[in-house]
């Protein structure tokens, strides 16, 4: 269960460092995809490749299906504002948008996380909380300086972007309501697997991918990777970060997504890192220390645990 005061489990930092790899990774992926396939054919098979992988891994660990309808409706409300609205709205966003930017306006998503989350009643507005990623998103702003390539004709994919980190904030209240006794493999998979069945349906009518060329081989890789990687093992991770560290700040991983792609470019591409960019990721850095709280928590107990001695 999620602490009452909203810290985060110290076993899920290092996990928020491994979704922000496999997530930070899907930019990249619908960049190359985005090359020959239309969005959301892009999306439904990045959702059903994903289900169909983690499949055989259920019956390995016996985990049952939902029963009935109102089993199903809790996976089918998490795939439609956690897959199906987000991934198409920031993936037909990245049409008009470089994918240094659509990662930028993705990192508004705990600033919609705490927003929903206080209106529903499910946490109190902490200042620090909502401080903390403020500050968190002018360090993203930061460490992008002035690579956003923002033209007045890319208004539209800004709103798309922005429209999706929302429905984010939308899913971390969704996700309240999953049912506890369900594991995160089974969590993962059962949401996968209801935003396949809606998937088919809108591309299947706007797109009719069964008449579209077939793509090349790079392009299948990469719809493999952003499957497998960014889908699959990313939401197993995801739903046990929910489980242990609450909805709200599973959803600051979007803070940490750039400075992952940052540090992956340096030491996987060679590319040199600029002073701008370290200054960014230590203000994301001190951002998330503060939505945490627990130094902050830790400095207001310092004095009163010294001991008082007489002159």
């Amino acid at each position: 269960m999620p602490s009452a005061d909203h810290t985060i489990d110290p076993r899920d930092w290092a996990l928020l460092g491994v979704l922000s790899v496999l997530w930070g990774g899907s930019f990249f992926f619908n960049g190359v995809i985005l090359r020959e396939l239309p969005p959301l054919t892009l999306v439904l098979l990045r959702v059903a490749l994903g289900a169909i992988i983690l499949l055989p891994l259920l019956r390995i660990r016996t985990i049952a299906f939902p029963k009935g309808v109102s089993g199903w409706m809790p996976f089918f409300a998490m795939g439609l504002f956690n897959n199906v609205l987000p991934f198409s709205l920031i993936v037909c966003g990245q049409i008009y948008v470089s994918s240094g930017l659509a990662s930028i306006l993705n990192a508004t998503t705990p600033l919609f996380a705490v927003v929903v989350m206080a209106a529903a009643g499910e946490e109190r507005l902490l200042a620090r909380r909502v401080a903390g990623v403020l500050v968190g998103v002018i360090g993203v702003a930061i460490l992008h300086g002035d690579t956003l390539g923002v033209e007045s004709r890319q208004g539209i994919g800004i709103l798309l972007c922005l429209a999706g980190a929302f429905s984010y904030g939308i899913a971390a209240l969704v996700g309240r309501r999953l049912p506890v006794h369900v594991p995160p493999l089974g969590t993962a998979t059962f949401q996968m697997m209801a935003s396949a069945v809606m998937m088919a349906v809108v591309a299947g009518v706007v797109e009719q991918p069964w008449l579209l060329p077939m793509p090349h081989p790079a392009t299948w890789l990469a719809v493999l990777g952003l499957a497998a990687l960014s889908t699959a093992l990313a939401y197993i991770v995801f739903f046990q970060i929910l489980q242990r560290s609450g909805a709200t700040n599973v959803m600051l991983v979007t803070l940490l997504i750039p400075v992952t792609a940052m540090l992956l470019g340096t030491f996987v591409l060679g590319e040199p890192i600029a002073m701008r960019e370290v200054l960014g990721a230590l203000v994301i850095s001190s951002a998330l220390l503060v939505i945490d709280g627990r130094v902050l928590t830790w400095f207001s107990r310092a004095p009163a645990s010294t001991p008082h001695t007489s002159p």
